[in-house]
C-alpha cells in the first residue's frame, strides 16, 4: 500500500479547483535502462516465452528497485515508473542529484545484460493538477513539465551505454566513475534493504502529507488526504484497498495478454500554464481520455511530459480478464481520436498494440507502482510515433483479433526500433455494420450436463453388482473437464438411494509420495460414520474422538488404532508404534485391512470413490487389491471407482485390480454431440429448431469438446445475451453486442481462462492474493496444515471467504478442495516462475516463524507439515531447506515403520542435495544415504539396499580426516550395512563388519548407559547367535542387557526397552540347552510387554512363542499351550495365514503338542508350517531347517519312520548350502545323530517280524493311572458345551481347580446334538485353558431325535483334533480304569443319556469306582416318596427317562448324589461385569465367553419384545415377557419395547448354573458355601442344593460371588502365565 506513499503528489497541498498548476525549483533525473528488449528477446529464447518473461521481470524489476534505492537515498522521489525508465524529482539542490547518478552507475555497473543511461537537467518545474476533485482513483493526475523535463530528454538522448549526462557538465558520468564513487564512499555500500527499513515506518516529510484542515485517511500506514487518492492511477489504486490487509500485496503479479494505447498530445508539449485556455485544454483532455478508457473497460496507466513530449496511457485487460482487450483498446483509441478532434487539437497521434505483459509491482517497497511492462508497451510507443498526424496505428495482433468487427486499412511499410525490418501496420476506420435480429420467444433455462449413458450404464452395473455381493472396481479414465466427476457424482446418488453410504476422497499429482494418502479421508470418514451410527455415537465429530469410541465399544482394539493410524496419522497411539516392527508390506498391508474390514462391513452397502489427477502410491495400490481380494467373503456389498486423468499406474503386487475392473473412458465431444449438448443447456426440445453452424462452430472450437467448457462458454454467452432465438430462421444463433455489429464470434475468447476468471473481476487484491497462494498450494489443501499462514497472511480467512460468497472451494471438515478444476488452472496459469517462487518462500518463512519451529510439528496433522514445507522449500528452489524437510518427514514415517513413505522422502531429499551450489559435508551426505539403505532393507529390497549401503561405506572409506572426525557415523553405516548381510543370511560378512563397528562405538560412546551402544553390541550378539557363536553372543547379550538397565535406572528409557534384550538373551541360552533360564529371560520380556503393550501386539506374540519354546524345552509342554496358541491366533490377525511369523508360531504350538503326546496334532500344524515357509523363503532357505528337524522328531513319535529320516536328511543337505564347516555345527550333528538312529531303526525292522515301520501309536488313548493323593479328586464332566456359555465357564473353573490340585479332570465327554461340534470346542477350550492332556469324548445325541441339530456358539479356538475319542463311553470305561476304587466323581452338567447308558453298560465298574455323582437339574420335592426324582429341570428333560434312571439307580445302587437346582443359581447370579473384568484378561476363552454372552442376553431381549403370537419367538414360553426379562436379568421396573440399542449395560445379574456345580464337587466349597438338604435313601445321603425360590441353598451370595470369581481370573492369569 506504499506504491505512491511519499511521491511528491501525497506530499504536495492539493488544490481546491482543477486544473491547477504549481511551479517548484528543483533538478528532474531520467534514468533509462538499455538492453531492455534485448534481454526479453534473449529470456524468452532461452527459458521459453512465459518463463522467460518471468525471469525477464525479476531481473528488470531487481535493477529498477536498486535504483530506487538510491534516488530515495540521496533525497529524490521517483515520480514515475515510466516503462523501463524512472522519472525522478530533487528540490532545491544540484549535488545530490550528481552523487545519486554516481551511486546508480556504481551499482548497475555489475550488471552483464543491462546498463543505463540517463539526463539530469535543473531550473523551474512546472506542476500541472488535472482532473475533477474527487475521492475516487484516477479521476486526477499529477504531471510534472517545464525546461528541465524538456533538457532531459535531450540529455537523455544524448547519453551512451552506461552514461547520465547533467546540464552544465560538459562531459558524461561513466560506470567507472560510478565504481570509484562507490568505493570512495563506503557508507554507499550499506545493504539497501537496511535503509528500506528505516525509510518505509514514516516519511521523511511527513508534516507536509497532509492538509490540516481536511479530514485524513490511511493509505499504507500513513495519514494522507483522501482527495490524494485520485491521483492515484487506477491500477495503483488497487493496491490501496482501505480496510483490507495487504501483507500479500506483492502477488498481483502476472504474465497476461494486455492491449497498450498510448496518446501523444504533441500540441501540449510545450504548454505555457500562464495560457488558461491551453491549460483548460488538457485538464479536458485528460479527463475526456480517462472517460472513454473507463468506459471500454480499460484502466489509466498515467498521463506524463517525457523525451516523446505528453502522453496519455490506458491499457485493457491488465486489471480484469476482459474477453476481448484487443476490441476495447481499438474501440477506445477511435472514440478518443473522434474525442480529441472534436477538443480541436491540431497535433496528436495514437499507438494501440496487443501481447503478453508483465503486470504487476516494481520497485522496493518504499516507492513501488502497479506497472504495465514489456515489449508491446514499447512498439505502442513506437506506433504512436509513427502514426499520421491525428490518426492511429495498430499492430497486426490488435488487427487480427479485431477485424472482425472493425474496418481497417493497412498503413505503409514502417520500421521501430525493437523491430527488424518493415513491416505494415494498420489504421481503425469504421465499426462494421450488421443488421440486429430481435428474439421472437424467450431464451431457454440453463441446465446441467446429462450423464453418459455408456459410462453411466458400466457403473450402474458395478453399483447392481456389488448389491449381488459380487464386489467390483471400475477405473473412470479421461482428460481434464470432461465430466467425471459429474459422472461419478450422479452415480453415487442414485447409489444412496438405494442404501449405499458414500465414501470419497481427492488426491493430487503432489500425494503420491504420502503413503496411503488417497484412503485418508476415505477411513476419517468411515470412521465417523461408523461412530456416529452406533449407540452413543452422536457426538463424534472427528476422526481422533471416532477411534477412541471404537475402541472404547471394542469395535476396534489397540493394534487396529495402530493399523488405522498408518493411514489417518492423527489416531495413530505412538507408545504402541512397535507393533509395525518386523511387519514387511504384504503383512502390514493385510493387518491394516484386517482393520479396515471391521468398519467396512459395517457400512455396507458401500462405495468408495478414489478421485484426483495424481498417481495412487504403491502402499495403497497393495491395500485396495488385498481389500478387493477379501471382500467377496468379509465385505461383498463393495464398489470401488478410481477416477484418473490417465489410465492409472498398477503397481505389479495389485495387478489382479486391472484383470477384474471394468474400464470406462471419457473423451471429448464429438461436434454432433456438442450439438446435442447445446440443445439440451439451451432448452430446445422442439426438433424443428436448429443450431446455428457459426454458433455450433464456436461453441465446439472454444471447448476443444469438453462438456465443462461447453457449459462456461453457453452460461459466458447467456449472460452477455449473446444467443437469440431467431423466428424466421428457427435457429438458436449469435447476436452482436449493439445495433451496428452482427459477427460476434471472435468476441468469445479463446483463452477459456478469461471466461473462467471473469467472475473475479470485482475481487479486491487480498483476495485475489488468497486464491494464487492456494493455487500454489495444490487444488486441493487441509486449513489445519495451513493455519500457519494466517498469522501473517490471514490466508484461511480469506479462503473461507471466498468460499462463501464466490463459491471457489468446497469444504469437508478441515479439508478445501476447488470448486471447479478448471478456476484452479486459470489462476495458477496467472502466474510467473518468479512469482510462483515468491509464494512457496513466503509459505515457507511463514512456517519458519511458527510453531513448527518449536517442537511441535508432530502435533500437525500427524507431521504431514514436514512433507509439504518440502515441498514448498523445493519449488521456492530452497534446496538446502527442501532437504531438512524431506530428511525430517523421512525420519517420522520411518519411526511409523512407515518404510515406503520413508524411502520416498530421503530418495527426495538425496536429489535435492545434489541441487546444492556447494557440496555438503560428508555427514550430511552419508545420514540419508544410511537411512535410505535401511528403509529398503526393511521392505525387502536387498540388491537396492546393498548398493546403496556399500556405496555410503565406500565413500567413507574414501574420506578417512571426515571419518576421525565423526566416528560415530561410520559405526552407524558399517552396522547398517551388516544388519543388511545378517538379514539375506550372510553371516560371516555380517560378523566383519560387526567386529569393526563395536569397537569403535565402545571407544566413543562415553556414557555407560547408551542405547546406541547397546543396540550396536547386541546387533552383533544376534550376529553370533545366528552364525552359532552361542558363547560369545550370550556375552555380548548380557552386556547389552547390563546397559539398557543402567539406562532404565536413570530413566532414560522405559522398562519396555528390557524386553528387546531379556528376548535375545533368552534365545541365545535356549540355543546353549540353558532352558530354565531362558524361560526366565523370555518370562521377563512377556511380563514388560503384557505391562505396557496391546495384547495383541506382535511383540507379546513373540514372547509368548518364546515362553512356551522353553516351557517345552522343560518338559511343560503343557503349560506352554495356551501361550502358544495365543500366538497363533495374534500372529494369524496382525500377519495373516501366509506369513513366516505364522507359520513360526505353528511350529511353537506343534512341539508343545508333541511333548504331551498329540502327535498327530503335531504333525497337522507342523504341515501348515512347512507349507507357509516353502512359498514364503526361498527355497533351501536356512531357516526352515528348525521347523524340519521339529517335523523329523514328531514323524518319529508317531512311528513314521521312514518319512522321519527323508525329512531329516533335507535338513542336512539345506544346512550345508547355507553355513560353512563349524558354523550351527550342533544343529548338524543332531541330524545326522537322527539320521543314522532312523537308518538302524528301519534296518531292525525290515529284518524283523515285530512290526510295521509306521505303526502308528494310538495318540492319548492310553491313560495314565490318576494319583488322588497329589493330582486330586478325578473327575469326569459330561457336558453339552456351546448351549450357554456357563458350561464353558465350568470348563474353566475346573481348569483353576486342577492348577491347585483339587479337581483332576480324567475324561470330558460331549453331548446333545450336535455332539461332535460340541467335541470340538471343548477340546479347543481345554487346550486353551492349559488342560491339553485331559481327553474328550463324543458323547450321545443326548436325547434329541435323529437328524435334529441344536443351536452351538462359535469360536476361533474351537477346533478338530486326532486325538478326540469317537466313543466317549470307550474313553468314560478307560479313565475309570484309571483311577482308584471309590474316588471319582460324575459331574453331569448336561443331558443324563450318557451317564444312565454307563451304569447300563458297565454297572459293576460305575460302583467300583464312583465315589459321588454331581447333577445340574432339580428334584421333585424331596420330602415325597421314597427315592429322589428328577423334575422338568432342562438337563432333566432332555432325556427324562435317563434322568428318572439315573436317579433311582444311584440310589439303588447306594452312590451318593449331590443336585444343583435352578433356585440355586437364582441365588447366586453372576454380574456381566464379571464378564466384563475376565474380558479383559485378553484371553482367547474369556473375549469370546463376553461376546458370547452379550449376543444372547440380546438376542433374548429381541425375542421377548415380539408378540406371544410371533413365530420368531422360536420355543419362548409366553411368561417370557419384557416383566420377567426385567426381573430375571436388571432387578428393575419394565423398559420400554422401543429400546432399540444392546440391553447388555442394563443387565445386572446373569444365572450360571454349571460352575455352581463344579463348586460343588469339592467338599470344602461345599460346606463353606452351600446349605443342602439331605435325603437318605438305603443308608446313603443324597443332597439337594436350592428346593425352592426361597431356599436356594446359598449361604452367602457375596462371599460366594468373592470365591468363584478370584478362581475365574485366576484359570485365565495362570494360563497365559501373568
Amino acid at each position: 500500500a506504499r506504491l505512491a506513499s511519499i511521491d511528491l503528489r501525497l506530499r504536495l497541498q492539493r488544490p481546491e479547483s482543477l486544473p491547477y498548476y504549481q511551479d517548484i525549483r528543483g533538478s528532474i533525473l531520467i534514468l533509462d535502462l538499455s538492453g531492455f528488449t534485448a534481454l526479453g528477446e534473449r529470456l524468452r529464447l532461452e527459458l521459453g516465452p512465459r518463463d522467460g518473461a518471468a525471469e525477464f521481470a525479476s531481473r528488470v524489476n531487481d535493477t529498477l528497485s536498486t535504483m530506487v534505492r538510491q534516488v530515495h537515498r540521496h533525497w529524490g522521489d521517483v515520480l514515475m515508473f515510466a516503462g523501463d525508465a524512472l522519472i525522478c524529482l530533487f528540490e532545491k539542490t544540484r549535488k545530490r542529484v550528481r552523487d545519486c547518478c554516481l551511486s546508480v552507475l556504481g551499482k548497475i555497473a555489475v550488471e552483464k545484460d543491462l546498463t543505463i543511461h540517463g539526463g539530469a537537467a535543473h531550473g523551474m518545474i512546472r506542476c500541472f493538477f488535472l482532473g475533477t476533485p474527487s475521492k475516487s482513483p484516477g479521476s486526477c493526475a499529477f504531471v510534472v513539465s517545464g525546461h528541465p523535463l524538456k533538457q532531459t530528454g535531450r540529455l537523455l538522448n544524448k547519453a551512451g551505454r552506461g552514461e547520465v549526462y547533467i546540464d552544465g557538465e560538459s562531459d558524461p558520468l561513466t560506470e567507472n566513475e560510478g565504481v570509484e564513487f562507490m568505493v570512495q564512499n563506503p557508507e554507499n555500500q550499506a545493504n539497501d534493504y537496511i535503509f528500506e527499513e528505516q525509510e518505509e515506518v514514516m516519511p521523511r516529510d511527513s508534516a507536509l502529507l497532509s492538509d490540516q484542515e481536511l479530514s485524513l485517511e490511511i493509505v499504507g500506514g500513513f495519514d494522507v488526504n483522501p482527495h490524494a487518492m485520485a491521483y492515484l492511477g487506477t491500477l495503483a489504486a488497487r493496491r490501496c484497498d482501505q480496510g483490507s490487509q495487504n501483507a500479500m500485496s506483492m502477488l498481483l503479479n502476472e504474465l497476461r495478454p494486455v492491449a497498450i494505447v498510448f496518446v501523444g498530445l504533441h500540441d501540449l508539449d510545450d504548454i505555457d500554464p500562464r495560457d488558461s485556455t491551453l491549460l483548460q485544454l488538457m485538464n479536458e483532455a485528460f479527463k475526456t481520455l480517462s472517460r472513454i478508457t473507463h468506459a471500454c473497460n480499460g484502466a489509466v496507466r498515467d498521463m506524463l511530459f517525457d523525451d516523446k513530449g505528453c502522453v496519455f496511457i490506458s491499457v485493457f485487460g491488465a486489471h480484469s480478464h476482459e474477453v476481448n482487450p484487443c476490441f476495447d483498446a481499438t474501440v477506445s483509441a477511435m472514440r478518443m481520436e473522434s474525442a480529441l478532434k472534436d477538443l480541436k487539437l491540431k497535433r496528436f497521434s495514437l499507438g494501440v498494440s496487443f501481447g503478453e505483459c508483465f503486470c504487476g509491482e516494481v520497485g522496493p517497497s518504499i516507492r513501488s507502482d502497479y506497472v504495465v511492462m514489456g515489449p508491446e508497451v514499447n512498439l505502442a510507443a513506437r506506433l504512436m510515433g509513427k502514426a499520421p498526424n491525428r490518426s492511429t496505428l495498430v499492430s497486426k495482433r490488435i488487427f487480427t483479433h479485431s477485424k472482425s468487427f472493425i474496418h481497417f486499412q493497412k498503413s505503409e511499410e514502417i520500421q521501430v526500433k525493437g523491430k527488424d525490418g518493415f513491416f505494415h501496420a494498420y489504421i481503425p476506420q469504421t465499426r462494421i455494420d450488421r443488421q440486429n435480429l430481435e428474439i421472437t420467444e424467450p431464451q431457454q433455462p440453463f441446465v446441467i450436463m446429462p450423464s453418459r449413458q455408456n459410462a453411466m450404464d458400466s457403473l450402474m452395473q458395478v453399483k447392481s453388482r456389488a448389491v449381488d455381493c459380487i464386489p467390483t472396481i471400475a477405473f473412470v479414465s479421461g482428460g481434464p473437464f470432461l465430466g467425471k466427476s459429474r459422472l461419478i457424482n450422479e452415480v453415487a446418488g442414485k447409489a444412496l438411494g438405494d442404501g449405499f453410504r458414500i465414501l470419497k476422497s481427492f488426491r493430487t499429482s503432489l500425494d503420491s509420495f504420502t503413503s496411503f494418502f488417497p484412503l485418508r479421508q476415505i477411513v476419517s470418514a468411515a470412521m465417523i460414520m461408523c461412530a456416529s451410527n452406533s449407540e452413543g455415537g452422536d457426538d463424534v465429530g472427528n476422526e481422533i474422538a471416532a477411534a477412541n469410541y471404537l475402541v472404547d465399544q471394542h469395535i476396534f482394539n489397540k493394534t487396529d488404532r495402530v493399523n488405522i493410524g498408518s493411514i489417518v496419522p492423527t489416531v495413530a497411539d505412538a507408545q504402541l508404534l512397535s507393533l509395525l516392527s518386523g511387519l514387511n508390506p504384504k503383512a502390514r498391508t493385510r493387518s491394516i485391512v484386517d482393520s479396515l474390514m471391521k468398519i467396512l462391513k459395517l457400512l455396507q452397502p458401500l462405495i468408495i470413490v478414489l478421485e484426483g489427477d495424481g498417481d495412487i502410491d504403491p502402499s495403497s495400490w497393495s491395500l485396495l487389491a488385498e481389500l478387493m481380494q477379501r471382500a467377496g467373503a468379509e465385505c461383498p456389498q463393495i464398489m470401488l471407482i478410481v477416477s484418473s486423468r490417465d489410465s492409472p499406474t498398477i503397481t505389479s503386487a495389485a495387478s489382479n485390480l486391472r484383470r477384474n475392473a471394468i474400464q470406462v473412458k471419457l473423451t471429448p465431444f464429438e461436434k454432433y454431440e456438442t450439438e446435442q449438448y447445446l440443445r439440451v443447456l439451451l432448452g430446445v426440445k422442439n426438433k424443428s429448431i436448429t443450431i446455428d453452424q457459426r454458433l455450433l462452430d464456436v461453441v465446439h472450437d472454444r471447448a476443444n469438446g469438453c462438456p465443462l467448457f461447453i457449459e462456461c462458454v453457453v452460461r459466458w454467452a447467456l449472460e452477455k445475451n449473446m444467443i437469440e432465438f431467431v423466428e424466421g430462421s428457427k435457429k438458436m444463433s449469435l447476436k452482436m453486442l449493439d445495433e451496428r455489429s452482427d459477427d460476434v464470434t471472435a468476441a468469445i475468447p479463446r483463452e477459456l481462462s478469461n471466461i473462467l476468471l471473469a467472475p473475479f473481476n470485482k475481487l479486491s487484491p487480498p483476495l485475489w492474493d488468497a486464491l494464487k497462494i492456494a493455487s500454489c498450494i495444490g487444488y486441493s489443501f487441509d486449513a489445519d496444515l495451513y493455519s500457519t499462514l494466517n498469522q501473517v497472511l490471514d490466508f484461511m480467512p480469506k479462503i473461507r471467504e471466498l468460499s462463501a460468497k464466490y463459491d471457489c472451494f468446497e469444504q469437508t471438515g478441515s479439508h478445501f478442495r476447488w470448486k471447479q478444476q478448471a478456476v484452479y488452472e486459470a489462476v495458477k496459469s496467472l502466474l510467473m516462475v518468479n512469482q510462483r517462487q515468491k509464494i512457496h518462500r513466503m509459505i515457507v518463512r511463514a512456517f519458519q516463524q511458527s510453531k513448527i519451529n518449536h517442537g511441535e510439528e508432530d502435533d500437525i496433522k500427524g507431521g504431514d507439515v514436514r512433507r509439504l514445507l518440502g515441498r514448498h522449500c523445493a519449488l521456492a528452489e530452497d534446496w538446502a531447506g527442501a532437504f531438512e524437510q524431506y530428511m525430517r518427514a523421512g525420519d517420522r514415517a520411518k519411526a511409523m515403520f512407515n518404510f515406503n513413505e520413508a524411502s520416498k522422502m530421503y530418495e527426495e531429499a538425496i536429489d535435492f542435495q545434489a541441487k546444492m551450489s556447494e557440496q555438503p559435508p560428508l555427514r550430511s551426505r552419508m545420514i540419508p544415504t544410511i537411512n535410505l539403505g535401511t528403509c529398503l532393507r526393511e521392505l525387502a529390497r536387498y540388491k537396492e539396499a546393498e548398493a546403496v549401503l556399500t556405496r555410503c561405506l565406500n565413500e567413507a572409506q574414501s574420506d578417512f580426516s571426515d571419518i576421525a572426525l565423526d566416528e560415530e557415523l561410520y559405526v552407524r553405516a558399517l552396522t547398517a550395512l551388516a544388519a543388511l548381510y545378517q538379514a539375506q543370511s550372510k553371516y560371516d560378512a555380517a560378523r566383519k563388519l560387526f567386529e569393526r563397528a563395536v569397537p569403535i562405538a565402545r571407544n566413543i560412546q562415553e556414557s555407560r548407559s547408551s542405547l546406541w551402544l547397546a543396540g550396536n553390541i547386541a546387533g552383533y550378539a544376534e550376529t553370533l547367535r545366528k552364525s552359532g557363536d552361542l558363547p560369545q553372543a550370550e556375552r555380548h547379550h548380557r552386556e547389552a542387557l547390563e546397559i539398557r538397565t543402567r539406562a532404565v535406572e536413570e530413566k532414560s528409557c522405559t522398562e519396555l526397552e528390557l524386553a528387546v534384550s531379556y528376548t535375545q538373551l533368552g534365545c541365545t541360552l535356549a540355543g546353549m540347552r540353558q532352558y530354565k533360564e531362558a524361560y526366565e529371560q523370555h518370562h521377563n520380556a512377556l511380563g514388560l510387554r503384557y505391562r505396557y503393550l496391546d495384547f495383541s501386539h506382535g511383540l507379546v506374540s513373540e514372547s509368548l512363542n518364546y515362553c512356551a519354546e522353553s516351557l517345552c524345552a522343560l518338559g511343560r509342554g503343557g503349560e506352554g499351550i495356551p501361550l502358544a496358541l495365543h500366538a497363533v491366533e495374534i500372529r494369524k490377525l496382525i500377519f495373516g495365514t501366509s506369513h513366516p511369523a505364522y507359520a513360526h508360531a505353528l511350529s511353537v504350538l506343534a512341539s508343545c503338542y508333541h511333548a504331551v503326546g498329540r502327535y498327530f496334532d503335531a504333525c497337522d500344524c507342523l504341515e501348515k508350517c512347512l507349507e507357509i515357509c516353502e512359498v514364503a523363503f526361498q527355497k533351501n532357505h536356512a531357516n526352515i531347517i528348525p521347523n524340519l528337524m521339529n517335523y523329523g522328531n514328531v514323524l518319529r513319535s508317531t512311528g513314521d519312520l521312514v518319512k522321519a529320516r527323508i525329512v531329516y536328511q533335507r535338513a542336512i543337505d539345506i544346512h550345508q548350502l547355507n553355513f560353512k564347516e563349524g558354523q550351527q555345527a550342533r544343529q548338524l550333528e543332531k541330524c545326522k545323530a537322527e539320521v543314522d538312529d532312523l537308518t538302524q531303526k528301519i534296518d531292525e525292522l525290515e529284518s524283523s517280524a515285530k512290526g510295521l515301520l509306521n505303526d502308528a501309536p494310538d495318540d492319548m488313548k492310553h491313560l495314565a493311572h490318576a494319583d488322588v493323593e497329589s493330582q486330586g479328586t478325578p473327575v469326569i464332566v459330561f457336558t453339552d458345551i456351546g448351549r450357554d456359555v456357563d458350561d464353558e465357564l465350568a470348563l474353566v473353573l475346573l481348569s483353576a481347580l486342577k492348577r491347585k490340585h483339587i479337581l483332576n479332570p480324567v475324561a470330558v465327554i460331549t453331548t446333545l446334538s450336535p455332539e461332535r461340534d460340541r467335541a470340538h470346542l471343548a477340546r479347543g477350550t481345554m487346550d486353551a485353558m492349559g488342560m491339553p492332556d485331559v481327553p474328550v469324548g463324543i458323547g450321545s445325541c443326548g436325547g434329541v431325535a435323529d437328524g435334529v441339530e441344536l443351536d452351538i456358539y462359535g469360536a476361533d479356538y474351537s477346533r478338530s483334533s486326532p486325538c478326540i475319542f469317537e466313543s466317549g463311553m470307550e474313553l468314560v470305561y478307560r479313565a475309570l480304569q484309571s483311577v482308584p476304587p471309590k474316588s471319582a466323581v460324575l459331574l453331569c452338567i448336561a443331558s443324563m443319556s450318557d451317564a444312565a447308558s454307563l451304569i447300563r453298560e458297565h454297572e459293576d465298574l460305575f460302583t467300583s469306582k464312583v465315589k459321588e455323582v454331581v447333577l445340574m437339574g432339580g428334584v421333585v420335592s424331596s420330602d415325597t416318596g421314597e427315592y429322589l426324582t428328577p423334575d422338568s429341570a432342562y438337563n432333566n428333560n432332555c432325556d427324562i427317562s435317563s434322568a428318572r434312571y439315573l436317579y433311582k439307580r444311584c440310589q439303588e445302587l447306594g452312590v451318593p448324589t449331590a443336585t444343583l437346582s435352578r433356585w440355586a443359581a437364582y441365588g447366586c447370579p453372576i454380574p456381566p461385569k464379571l464378564l466384563d473384568e475376565i474380558a479383559k484378561t485378553e484371553h482367547m476363552v474369556a473375549t469370546n465367553i463376553r461376546s458370547v454372552s452379550k449376543l444372547s442376553i440380546d438376542q433374548l431381549w429381541n425375542k421377548v419384545i415380539l408378540h406371544p403370537s410371533d413365530p420368531r419367538r422360536e420355543k419362548l414360553p409366553n411368561r417370557c415377557d419384557v416383566s420377567w426379562f426385567c426381573r430375571t436379568f436388571m432387578s428393575k421396573g419394565d423398559i420400554s419395547k422401543e429400546w432399540s440399542s444392546s440391553v447388555w449395560t442394563l443387565v445386572k445379574k446373569l444365572n450360571m448354573y454349571d460352575p455352581l456345580a463344579v463348586l460343588l464337587c469339592v467338599p470344602a466349597y461345599r460346606s463353606t458355601h452351600f446349605d443342602g438338604k439331605s435325603k437318605v435313601v438305603n443308608g446313603v445321603s443324597h443332597i439337594v442344593v436350592g428346593t425352592s425360590e426361597r431356599d436356594t441353598g446359598i449361604k452367602n451370595r457375596l462371599s460366594l460371588y468373592n470365591e468363584y470369581s478370584s478362581l475365574f481370573l485366576y484359570a485365565f492369569q495362570e494360563s497365559l502365565h501373568k
